[in-house]
């Protein structure tokens, strides 16, 4: 079956605290969960009933066999997941200090096999034949991943978005991020991005400076998520925000993978940009209302049932 959506990049292990507002060092138990932006973007579309499948690279250990275990009950395509031998599975922590605060540590030594993912491995015909391809900036921080990244952006013929997940611990400056991000959007028809993200990729922190760059670089659609101002989007019909839906956040740090699973999700059904900011949001929503990322993405219909609980109280 072809695939409607495949992302590429990152895959770790989260090990989350299940106590809130607790130091990492005095935490006493945790949670297990699969983890990695793009390929929880991945399960979080596969939530939604879209085929979905994830390029990305595990050690050899008992890590990645969670890793195929996880994709595989998540209803997500695994065949382009592959092992690196001698290198361990990526792990990542954090601390979970409401409604705001939220330390991620990574631990990617001595290097993360999802760097290693080569172009000469990559299943191009199948890139191509993806309705919707997705890559992320932090896939462009080192080789052989940065030049795989850029070939499977350029192989795709369809909507293909660059998630400008910019993380500092991966490069050595921003100059550097925004060298390759400007070569990465020669072939990229929606960037998806923070005010601190768009600043690296383009220059401009500010919402609508910020689309208008990311448009003048040949993006279709450019969406610039606002934090508490909510989400703003500009394509060819003008620019559109949504504000944000208002929840009791937990943990914050897999909203931004749901809202890029249901913004996939979105591109697919082929609706317009204010309806599918609205609908991300809240599917992001309602993640940072849960401890979990992958376990906590949303389905459809949970995520209608918010913007209409929304929509009555307002």
């Amino acid at each position: 079956m072809r695939d409607e959506l495949i992302t590429m990049g990152r895959v770790s292990v989260d090990v989350y605290p299940l106590q809130i507002g607790v130091r990492l060092e005095d935490v006493t138990s945790f949670g297990k969960y699969l983890g990695g932006s793009p390929t929880n973007v991945a399960v979080a579309a596969a939530r939604h009933g879209r085929n979905a499948a994830v390029i990305t690279r595990t050690g050899d250990d008992p890590f990645g066999r969670f890793v195929h275990q996880a994709l595989r009950g998540y209803g997500v395509d695994d065949r382009f997941v592959t092992a690196v031998p001698g290198l361990p599975t990526p792990l990542a922590f954090c601390e979970i200090f409401p409604p705001d605060d939220f330390p991620l540590y990574f631990y990617r030594y001595p290097k993360a096999p999802d760097m290693e993912i080569r172009g000469d491995e990559l299943d191009l015909d199948a890139i191509r034949e993806a309705k919707v391809f997705w890559a992320t900036v932090t896939g462009l921080s080192d080789e052989p991943s940065r030049s795989a990244t850029l070939a499977a952006l350029a192989a795709h013929d369809g909507t293909t978005v660059l998630d400008l997940d910019y993380r500092p611990m991966f490069w050595e400056s921003p100059e550097a991020a925004r060298h390759w991000v400007d070569k990465a959007l020669d072939h990229v028809t929606v960037a998806v991005g923070n005010q601190e993200e768009c600043a690296v990729a383009v220059g401009e922190s500010d919402p609508r400076r910020a689309a208008e760059a990311l448009r003048d670089r040949g993006v279709r659609l450019a969406v610039v998520k606002q934090g508490p101002k909510g989400v703003l989007a500009a394509d060819d019909e003008g620019v559109v925000e949504a504000p944000p839906v208002q929840v009791e956040v937990v943990n914050g740090l897999g909203a931004g993978d749901a809202f890029g699973g249901a913004l996939c999700h979105g591109l697919l059904a082929g609706w317009d940009a204010g309806r599918m900011i609205r609908f991300a949001g809240a599917a992001g929503a309602i993640v940072a209302s849960n401890i979990a990322c992958s376990d906590a993405m949303p389905t459809t219909a949970e995520v209608e049932a918010l913007l209409s609980e929304r929509a009555e109280d307002s």
